[in-house]
């Protein structure tokens, strides 16, 4: 009985012992990551902003083109990762290794049912069975002209 409560403790902080070192070693290899990026690499920032690093000699910034001609400075830590430059030729290679043809997982168009449209030519029958009624909306003097309350 009185080893219980220590071995309760111990049981209790091991997993928070592990789970502090797996998210030091994911810093440690985001830190890596962000020392190496050079001119020319991809990357996306932690805001979801992806872009081309035009300048990478500064120690704590970067400058990041996000459209022709604009470039943004940011600071290194602000790069969440690095994205692959040729992301279609992969999407492109995932399609050919046995996914699904979205041709075949379409239906076709044919087969649908038709669904009829409303004919412009004709003015749809007015129902007489509510009748219409009119609102008067006393306008404010005022220059926006919203109705008053």
């Amino acid at each position: 009985m009185e080893l219980l409560f220590p071995l309760l403790i111990l049981l209790l902080f091991i997993p928070i012992f592990l789970s502090g070192r797996k998210q030091r070693r994911q810093q440690q290899e985001m830190q890596k990551m962000q020392a190496a990026l050079e001119a020319g690499d991809v990357v996306m920032t932690t805001s979801g902003l992806r872009g081309t690093i035009v300048d990478a000699s500064y120690e704590d910034t970067l400058d990041i083109e996000i459209a022709d001609g604009v470039v943004t400075t940011w600071v290194r830590g602000a790069v969440r990762e690095k994205v692959q430059a040729d992301g279609a030729s992969e999407i492109a290679d995932d399609a050919s290794d046995g996914a699904v043809d979205t041709a075949e997982a379409t239906p076709e168009l044919d087969k649908a049912p038709s669904v009829e449209k409303p004919s412009l030519d004709k003015p749809a029958a007015e129902s007489t069975t509510e009748p219409k009624v009119e609102s008067k909306v006393e306008k404010d003097e005022s220059s926006n002209g919203t109705a008053r309350s």
